[in-house]
């Protein structure tokens, strides 16, 4: 038994030298942990969607849960196919389209300052959409983080399109909630605001003087 143990693992340490890695198996150990961390917190987001279902009052932010769980369900198991085959998943990465516009209301206006709540009963919606918003959030920044640790291709590919489908989802709850003035945006003043849009120019040309080629690079090992 121990000698047929020794074999597979000397067959497959000869694998890994020689690149016959068979697709399953074609993981580096960060992406490993890093897609353990993905998967496991997408399942908590879908969890989070469903508890939360059931104390949604506004028709239109229930519309916007049951699509963007309906798309998260499916981006979980083309994640959970690839990473498991190694392989392409039953069909690509979808794009997420949200039905509303992107018109921003600008501006404060009073608002009672928040606290902790008393009792269960005072879940609204506005809470609901800052939790969706939140696993958004978290969500396109650990994909971006494990996809910068991917070395299988094809999951690094369907890491690296999801992401822009978490902003998108983050966008349109970020709508929804500067709609409802759970979400407000300040502005700078025009003087100000043009100061900062106008800070940088485009840049030109290449840097003379010196072949690009023999730039000599900053020496990060020396001791500070």
């Amino acid at each position: 038994m121990m000698q047929n143990q020794q074999g597979q693992q000397g067959q497959m340490h000869q694998n890994m030298h020689t690149g016959n890695v068979p697709p399953q198996l074609n993981h580096g150990g960060h992406e490993v942990i890093d897609l353990n961390e993905v998967l496991g917190a997408a399942v908590g987001s879908l969890n989070q969607y469903m508890l939360l279902r059931q104390h949604v009052k506004d028709p239109e932010l229930l519309d916007i849960l049951n699509r963007q769980y309906k798309f998260m369900q499916d981006e979980y198991n083309i994640t959970v196919e690839c990473f498991r085959t190694g392989q392409n998943p039953s069909h690509p990465t979808s794009r997420y389209e949200m039905n509303q516009g992107n018109d921003f209301i600008y501006g404060m206006k009073p608002a009672q300052p928040k606290k902790p709540w008393q009792s269960v009963s005072e879940i609204n919606d506005e809470y609901i959409s800052s939790c969706m918003l939140a696993a958004c959030k978290s969500g396109a920044s650990m994909k971006t983080m494990a996809a910068l640790e991917t070395t299988n291709p094809v999951v690094r590919r369907v890491l690296a399109d999801s992401v822009p489908n978490c902003i998108e989802m983050g966008y349109e709850l970020s709508i929804y909630q500067n709609k409802h003035h759970y979400y407000q945006v300040p502005q700078l003043a025009e003087a100000d605001m043009n100061h900062y849009t106008n800070a940088f120019a485009p840049a030109q040309g290449m840097p003379m003087g010196q072949n690009m080629g023999q730039m000599q690079m900053p020496n990060n090992n020396l001791p500070h």
